[in-house]
């Protein structure tokens, strides 16, 4: 995400780094630059001349041009005008005072609409609710095949009719069935077109009206910059929006959309869709995103993800292991496939503060390739071989490297590599690491 706009600013802001004491002048030159890589990044002319006049007017007080690190303070005045610029604070879903809450979803066709209903599902069960997703696109009948689907294979339940029913007669039903279900939210998957037109936003209009829906979210693709700004600001016209959901965040290189959008049009962001994958989905921090944004990584989210996929007893034993010294290949094995269930690696490096910039030099998918690679020379050792690697000698080497379809030294690396980490494991043990980073190690 943000790959262009995160170079162009890191670039900017070497630059100042480079030079000391600032005056206005420096100042200036730096801001039209940063202006200039807005642009590029199709973020709307307005809000990014509103935002550099807002940087410049704090940048040249007293607190800038008299401190010592200048550059450090542009960088962290920068830093808290994106976060204004973004939302500010997390605008969370607001559910009914009497269950069931309803969430209405609007949006275009190719916007990923039926497919985020499933995510947002998949998001509230993982919370402790129980949502019940309504096929209400009667105009498609392959968009409520398709949300069947999604149902059966994330055991959600999906509250269907036969293709051609009236939409607001769809959702009158639903809502029965959600309370004979004690569901706690119902996801309504409205119909929607290739564009915006007339009969689409009545069709909506009426469908709010019946359903009065405590949420009413648009889904915009991200990747489509300033048409989703002016989509927002459409919708939100006609149906009066409460939040937005953008999808397909990691294809969005530029993030004009994701910058704009709310300043624009006013309506929060609530929820970015980042992969294809159901768990591929995330409630929208503007912190973080300007965080990661600047090349300072987002641990917050990294954390959250490794805590809802390790398992805290596991840990536990594995610190126990880490103390003893007995941390072995068939632990690390284990951990790397928790670390896999995480999502992609170049994603995770992009959260850790600096990293992004490795993450963005990584050839696609080389990550993967080459955990997949340690992964088959663990399967080929022996269990023995596994729990001490000191026996691999000369012979164990070959056969194992012939066993995984690597070269010996595949080999000698992979142990070396996994020696150094026992040192740098117990180096934690001692304190030098703090106790829940070796949580995480683990």
């Amino acid at each position: 995400m943000f790959e262009i706009l995160s170079d162009k600013l890191s670039a900017v802001f070497r630059k100042l780094s480079s030079r000391g004491k600032l005056g206005e002048k420096d100042i200036d030159d730096a801001l039209r630059q940063v202006r200039l890589a807005l642009l590029e990044a199709d973020v709307n002319f307005k809000v990014a001349k509103d935002f550099t006049e807002r940087v410049r007017e704090r940048s040249l007080g007293a607190e800038v041009l008299e401190s010592l690190t200048p550059a450090q303070q542009i960088i962290k005045i920068v830093n808290e005008e994106l976060i204004k610029t973004l939302g500010e604070g997390q605008s969370k879903l607001q559910p009914s005072s009497h269950p069931p809450s309803v969430v209405m979803l609007a949006g275009l066709q190719g916007s990923g609409k039926t497919t985020t209903a499933a995510k947002l599902a998949l998001h509230l069960k993982h919370s402790g609710q129980r949502p019940l997703l309504v096929a209400a696109d009667n105009r498609r009948p392959a968009a409520i095949e398709q949300l069947v689907t999604l149902g059966e294979q994330l055991d959600l339940p999906v509250y269907r009719e036969k293709a051609g029913s009236k939409s607001k007669d769809v959702c009158v039903h639903a809502l029965k069935q959600a309370k004979e279900l004690a569901a706690t939210w119902v996801i309504v998957d409205t119909a929607g077109r290739m564009h915006i037109d007339e009969p689409m936003m009545e069709e909506l209009a009426l469908v709010k009206k019946e359903l009065k829906p405590d949420e009413a979210l648009l889904v915009v693709d991200a990747m489509t910059g300033q048409d989703a700004v002016r989509m927002a600001e459409e919708f939100n016209s006609r149906l009066g929006l409460t939040g937005l959901i953008l999808t397909k965040m990691d294809g969005d290189a530029r993030g004009g959309a994701a910058l704009s959008i709310r300043w624009v049009s006013g309506v929060p962001i609530k929820f970015i869709g980042i992969g294809e994958k159901v768990d591929a989905f995330e409630p929208f921090y503007p912190d973080r995103l300007a965080s990661r944004i600047l090349g300072m990584g987002d641990v917050l989210t990294f954390i959250e993800k490794a805590e809802k996929t390790f398992d805290e007893k596991r840990v536990k034993e594995l610190e126990k292991k880490i103390r003893t010294a007995s941390f072995n290949l068939e632990d690390f094995l284990s951990q790397l496939r928790e670390v896999q269930k995480m999502g992609p690696v170049a994603q995770l490096v992009e959260m850790l503060p600096g990293a992004s910039q490795l993450a963005r030099r990584l050839p696609e998918g080389m990550e993967e390739k080459q955990l997949k690679k340690v992964e088959a020379m663990i399967l080929s050792m022996t269990p023995e071989e596994r729990r001490n690697p000191n026996i691999i000698d000369g012979s164990r080497r070959r056969r194992i490297a012939q066993g995984s379809g690597v070269k010996p030294q595949d080999i000698n690396q992979l142990i070396n590599q996994f020696r150094q980490m026992q040192k740098l494991m117990k180096m934690g043990v001692g304190g030098k690491l703090p106790k829940d980073l070796r949580g995480m190690f683990g």
